[in-house]
């Protein structure tokens, strides 16, 4: 089957509600706001944000389908040839920050490119995924996460859950800190499976995952009894994800470079935040076992 941008476009506008009711059922309380605008030859951009609930300090649940003459420079950098070519890009892209330190943020995005250029075949590719940043870790918690990401990826090959997880290992480093910014789970870009269906049909099932995946353990913690001590290391280890969207996000940098709202690219960002000179957590603390257990990636499947 040829490219159809169309039908992803439908599946990710569709989720994007999915994912909504789930996060706003979770919360109990504050509902997503759309700020939608149609673009240029098609296009639509329309944000949802959820600000304020009584679990979800902040969220937010962004569909993109941008339609364009030429491809932004984030795009091309690492396919030169792609560059003088009409696109589309379909996104839907989103984060969760919970207000409790035990709840752990994630984020997810899942997208795709077509390449066009008058006479020559499209080019097309899949990318997206889901990781988990936690505060206060669980391994039942990184286990779950990681089960319901193999699950997804198992009917389309066994090698690739493997494979797509040291992606995200990779992907999701800060090098100025030399330190993992979570737990990982599955990370893919400029991918293709046999054709153009089993391709959109794998991006479906990462899709689909998402909420079982995520929601549980949203669940499991949101109630947890925490005091200032853990809301502070919350804000300092928030400040590592700011450091990590700024510095080196491929998602930030396309927003930014291709004239996206700049409003709808910052709403990934935490609401509070802190950044404390030197920080260092207590040997044998809570705080500590964050860095010498879940920020070393670890087969979390071979856990259960």
């Amino acid at each position: 089957m040829f490219a159809n941008p169309q039908a992803v476009r439908a599946h990710l506008r569709g989720l994007q509600n999915t994912i909504c009711s789930a996060l706003e059922l979770a919360d109990g309380s504050a509902r997503f706001v759309e700020d939608a605008v149609e673009t240029e030859k098609g296009g639509l951009s329309a944000p949802r944000v959820l600000s304020g609930g009584v679990h979800i300090e902040r969220a937010g649940v962004n569909f993109t389908h941008s339609v364009g003459d030429m491809l932004p420079a984030a795009a091309t950098a690492r396919r030169p040839e792609l560059a003088g070519r009409g696109f589309e890009a379909i996104s839907l892209s989103l984060i969760v920050h919970p207000r409790n330190p035990y709840a752990p943020t994630t984020h997810a995005n899942f997208r795709c490119f077509v390449a066009t250029k008058e006479g020559e075949e499209p080019v097309w590719w899949f990318g997206g995924g889901f990781d988990l940043t936690p505060y206060y870790g669980f391994d039942e918690d990184a286990v779950h996460f990681h089960k319901t990401a193999k699950a997804a990826c198992d009917p389309f090959g066994e090698a690739l859950y493997p494979r797509l997880k040291a992606a995200c290992d990779d992907y999701f480093f800060l090098p100025h800190r030399g330190e993992p910014r979570g737990i990982g789970g599955v990370f893919f870009d400029d991918f293709r499976l046999a054709d153009w269906d089993q391709s959109f049909a794998f991006l479906v099932a990462i899709g689909t995952s998402f909420v079982d995946a995520y929601v549980p353990i949203l669940e499991r913690r949101k109630d947890t009894e925490y005091g200032e001590r853990e809301r502070q290391f919350q804000l300092v280890r928030r400040g590592r994800y700011v450091e990590f969207n700024l510095l080196y996000d491929r998602g930030t940098q396309y927003g930014i470079q291709s004239g996206r709202r700049i409003e709808a690219v910052m709403c990934s960002m935490p609401p509070k935040v802190a950044w404390t000179y030197g920080h260092t957590p207590e040997p044998n603390s809570p705080e500590s076992r964050l860095y010498e257990h879940f920020l070393k990636p670890q087969d979390w499947v071979g856990m259960a």
